[in-house]
């Protein structure tokens, strides 16, 4: 073998090797800055605080997609707020966010909305509200998002609470945004006043 054909050779092995311990070096001091700021932020308790709420938000959330789901069937009833007498479809979310989070959101859908933080569709996570184009005017249905594309809500006369997919021709052409409920601090836990 030639000492040409060996430099080849090694070439193949060395020139990667060398790569790759040059990003290794280039990484080395993000990782380290890394590190630095969770040491930091454990060494202050803002770890755990950080888990905790980020596991009570998604226990809540998913605490309302379940007891949301539980009403599937209940009938549409314009202007109805309870099981009983049925829902429409804000009813059905303040119900359901004042039995399962212990919020009081305002009756109706344009209301909900106007007091709710705006989310872009992509943002959307369970639990949160999605308002759509209905009845000609902006905000005049709402329904609470469950996942994949889909949500939950009281539709209309003669119906009942089920969950639809967003994708479908009629929903997406009339979809107006996602909002977000934002709980505001203090005695009452009432959103929007």
């Amino acid at each position: 073998m030639s000492v040409v054909n060996i430099l080849r050779t090694m070439r193949l092995f060395v020139l990667p090797a060398i790569l790759l311990i040059a990003f290794a070096a280039h990484a080395a001091p993000q990782q380290e800055r890394s590190d630095d700021i969770e040491r930091m932020l454990s060494d202050k308790g803002l770890i755990g605080k950080l888990d905790h709420v980020r596991q009570t938000v998604s226990d809540r959330t998913s605490e309302l997609v379940v007891t949301a789901v539980g009403f599937l069937g209940v009938p549409y009833r314009r202007g109805g707020n309870t099981a009983e007498t049925g829902f429409d479809c804000s009813g059905f979310v303040r119900a359901m966010y004042n039995q399962t989070i212990g919020l009081v959101l305002p009756r109706r859908a344009v209301e909900q909305a106007a007091a709710t933080e705006p989310i872009a569709r992509t943002d959307l996570k369970p639990g949160d509200l999605v308002f759509f184009n209905t009845m000609r005017r902006a905000f005049s249905h709402v329904g609470i998002y469950v996942g994949e594309g889909k949500f939950i809500h009281s539709p209309k006369p003669g119906a009942q609470v089920r969950v639809e997919d967003m994708s479908g021709s009629y929903w997406q052409s009339r979809f107006n945004g996602g909002r977000r409920v934002q709980a505001v601090q203090g005695e009452e836990t009432k959103v929007g006043d």
